[in-house]
């Protein structure tokens, strides 16, 4: 079962993009998907529609899932394990959620399920990077979140000019210089395939 959590700031396209994968990894047939949300009514697609379609949907209320409800995430996990046995489980944090305490979380799952990591996906709005990253408080909290990621995904690029991605680049980079960045638009699909071949692929 491998975990893949789909993390950022409020707005910047997680839901949307979550439900693209999921819809992706289990249109073949081939993989058995399940979705972990923090706050399910951000999802605005009916829960019964989405199982119907092969996925599942569990949601985590009453606090954050990389602390105040570390627990309940890790019984979710174990839950979805022993009863429906996905090949993915992809998690939407909270827009406050830390990627590293949020893995860190998951593997409480693994000493009674057989779990592996997929990679901490980050989406950094392009439309509002000054927003993001200048902002004293906001600004620390999204710094923390691009540090913590394996892939950052730069989110709604087809609404931005292209010196406004490069400029996103240039300054995401000057925080995480490792991460392998890409550019999204789950809107019109651009860079979803790239991100199912980074989940499918990646090596714990």
């Amino acid at each position: 079962m491998k975990i893949t959590q789909i993390a950022g700031f409020l707005g910047c396209g997680k839901t949307t993009l979550i439900l693209a994968l999921a819809k992706h990894l289990a249109g073949s047939g081939q993989h058995k998907v399940a979705l972990v949300v923090n706050e399910i009514g951000e999802i605005p697609v009916d829960g019964k529609v989405i199982e119907e379609s092969g996925l599942r949907v569990k949601d985590i209320g009453g606090g954050c899932i990389c602390c105040e409800v570390a627990s309940s995430f890790a019984k979710t996990l174990y839950g979805l394990y022993k009863e429906f046995r996905p090949d993915h489980v992809l998690v939407e944090p909270t827009g406050v959620a830390v990627p590293h305490q949020v893995k860190l979380a998951a593997r409480m799952a693994g000493r009674d399920a057989r779990v592996s990591m997929g990679p901490a996906i980050v989406l950094f709005d392009t439309t509002r990077p000054a927003e993001l990253l200048d902002m004293e408080m906001l600004g620390r909290l999204v710094v923390t979140q691009l540090e913590d990621a394996d892939i950052i995904a730069i989110s709604k690029v087809d609404c931005v000019e292209k010196s406004a991605v490069e400029e996103s680049r240039l300054r995401i980079r000057q925080i995480n210089e490792r991460a392998e960045l890409l550019g999204l638009s789950s809107f019109t699909g651009f860079g979803v395939e790239q991100l199912i071949e980074r989940i499918l692929n990646w090596k714990d």
